[in-house]
């Protein structure tokens, strides 16, 4: 089975689901219903790295895991690679500087600066020689375009070698636009389809983020193909709201019989 770097880069249809909660339990749900990947994020959430290992430890071999590190950090990418992450996610980049600076630090040497250590991605050193020889070319590096910065500087982010796919973010894109919680905004959808033409110009695979199906249909229609909709608290509020609505129709519809 293809290696989930390479179906990146071959641009297979991957759909995943965010993970922002500590619980073990919800990524084996998440391996079961059939999820192609999930996004562990370290960003926008209370999850240390040591919770994040448990929850890929959780996932094991059945689904792949990518980590959104919480800054553009050197430290922070090392330790989301040696915990046993496919790859990673770079939050707000915005220049071609970040993203060298992200992709060496991803990189063993010679490509790159990343620091060699004993960890749970070498199988705490029983397959040592095998992940470190394959790991800069199988180590998915995934750069988020957030900001509007990104955005115009979205040829030279581009024109770095060794990244693997481009993320957008939209709410956080449209919140550097001024136009914070709408998305959908005529200027915030010209800017998505700037960062569209630019990387289907290079080639380059395409993902984004969206609450529920429908935000994202006309995306994976276009042709982006990591997806990953709704996030672990939302999906269980909607739930829990469902319940609780269709419940008290039915005790209004039903009073007094």
């Amino acid at each position: 089975m293809a290696s989930f770097s390479e179906q990146l880069r071959r641009k297979a249809l991957l759909t995943g689901t965010i993970v922002t909660l500590a619980s073990t339990e919800m990524v084996e749900i998440y391996c079961h219903a059939g999820f192609d990947w999930l996004f562990i994020d370290l960003e926008h959430s209370a999850l240390t790295f040591r919770e994040a290992q448990l929850l890929l430890q959780a996932a094991d071999s059945k689904v792949p895991c990518l980590i959104r590190i919480p800054s553009n950090d050197d430290t922070c990418i090392k330790k989301a690679l040696d915990i046993g992450a496919e790859g990673i996610i770079i939050p707000l980049v915005q220049t071609g500087d970040h993203v060298r600076r992200a992709v060496q630090a991803c990189k063993y040497p010679p490509d790159g600066t990343r620091s060699v250590g004993i960890a749970r991605a070498q199988g705490y050193g029983a397959k040592f020689q095998e992940y470190v020889s394959t790991a800069n070319a199988e180590t998915a590096v995934i750069i988020q375009i957030e900001h509007i910065a990104a955005v115009t500087a979205i040829e030279d982010i581009l024109a770095v070698a060794g990244v693997d796919g481009l993320f957008i973010g939209p709410y956080d894109l449209a919140a550097s636009m001024g136009k914070m919680g709408c998305p959908d905004d005529p200027e915030v959808s010209a800017a998505i389809k700037r960062v569209s033409r630019a990387a289907r110009q290079a080639d380059m695979p395409l993902g984004i983020f969206g609450a529920t199906v429908p935000s994202v249909e006309s995306y994976i229609k276009e042709g982006y193909t990591l997806v990953a909709v709704g996030i672990d608290t939302l999906l269980m509020g909607r739930t829990a709201k469902d319940i609780v609505s269709a419940l008290k129709t039915w005790k209004f519809n039903n009073r007094g019989r």
